[in-house]
């Protein structure tokens, strides 16, 4: 028995190779690294629900569909109108994907074909539930989604009012690509474990979201960007992290439970960061990344992970720190999504035992009056 069931094989998928002694991800047999540097975020979705990657005429299909369901029910909007502008954006995206049912005639439609339409629809609407809230708590109208951008330009859009630049752009659609899978972890297991069930996609989803939800899981970039911010200049580095170590405090955003080297985002992330810094006029926050860097894998041999270098970079894309998780979940949808169709296809019951380690099971009741 292993704590945290580490290193246990749960359960077979075709969906998402890691070696992590090797620092290998794949998605569907493609290299992370082919599908960052040539891929799109929206053929990335195909490649994830199909299996194999699109056409021309199979990528402008899934392109027109993704863009065309972005709106959210009228009802949803003003839900999220009542909801406390202090709300944690991760509590309200989990609450309108589960709202989101309720207002889908195919919800409880278990056919492939409706499941795949309502991936579809959840992939394209976890954006716009996100952007619609921030929106609102901060005083202003919510922004109706463009089907003319792809789906990174139109969530940065629907943000800020305005459509970002091409450089933005592409580091926000490389950073979709990157978060879309990872195999077992956390909460694509919640999501399959309820998917097992037979219950519909939106209770698999919000399963998965309150999973993700976790500091655990999700958060490690928040807390990044916290940091940086904390120390607030790269004279300031040194001093800093030298003190965390001496107290044997976790730096975060550095090493990883299947990762025994780079994780392999985290190359991507790390050019990307220092890119985006360097067009936002704001440097420091990559420089202070890279010392940071430097420092614990000479003194503790960690190497950074997802999330380290993507604080910087949507930071500098004008993202609010407590929307990086909400984002995160804007692209692992697509992999959870397809998660739980792969359950649906060949279902068995997700039920593990567990060690007993309990009182010996042969006690005697003793009368209340006697104890």
């Amino acid at each position: 028995m292993k704590a945290g069931l580490e290193d246990v094989i749960a359960g077979e998928s075709g969906i998402c190779y890691i070696d992590g002694n090797r620092g290998i991800l794949a998605y569907r047999g493609y290299n992370i690294h082919e599908l960052a540097n040539n891929s799109t975020f929206e053929e990335t979705c195909y490649l994830l629900w199909f299996g194999r990657l699109p056409r021309q005429t199979e990528l402008q299909d899934i392109s027109n569909k993704l863009a065309s369901t972005r709106a959210l029910p009228k009802e949803i909007i003003e839900a999220m109108k009542g909801m406390p502008k202090k709300a944690l954006p991760m509590e309200v995206l989990r609450t309108a994907v589960s709202m989101l049912s309720m207002f889908d005639p195919e919800a409880e439609d278990m056919s492939p074909e409706a499941n795949l339409r309502k991936a579809i629809r959840l992939t394209s609407q976890t954006a716009t539930i996100i952007t619609t809230f921030h929106r609102l708590r901060t005083g202003n109208q919510p922004v109706p989604p463009r089907s003319d951008l792809n789906h990174a330009a139109n969530y940065a859009y629907m943000l800020n009012g305005v459509p970002p630049n091409d450089t933005a752009t592409k580091a926000l659609d490389v950073a979709l690509i990157l978060h879309a899978d990872h195999e077992w972890n956390a909460s694509t297991f919640a999501g399959r474990v309820t998917a097992a069930t037979l219950s519909d996609i939106y209770s698999a989803a919000t399963s998965a979201i309150g999973a993700l939800k976790g500091p655990l899981h999700g958060g490690a970039n928040e807390a990044v960007m916290k940091m940086l911010q904390e120390i607030g200049d790269v004279s300031r580095v040194d001093s800093y992290i030298r003190n965390l170590l001496v107290a044997k405090k976790k730096i975060p955003g550095f090493g990883h439970r299947v990762y025994h080297t780079e994780d392999p985002r985290a190359t991507h992330l790390r050019r990307m960061s220092k890119e985006a810094c360097e067009r936002a006029g704001q440097s420091k926050w990559y420089e202070m990344s890279a010392r940071i860097e430097e420092l614990v894998k000479s003194e503790k041999g960690l190497n950074p992970n997802v999330d380290f270098y993507s604080a910087s970079t949507y930071f500098v894309s004008g993202m609010p720190v407590d929307l990086f998780t909400p984002f995160f979940a804007v692209s692992r949808i697509s992999g959870w999504t397809a998660h739980i169709l792969e359950q649906y296809s060949n279902n068995r019951l997700i039920r593990p035992r567990a060690e007993y380690i309990g009182p010996p099971p042969d006690l005697k009741w003793i009368a209340v009056n006697q104890r």
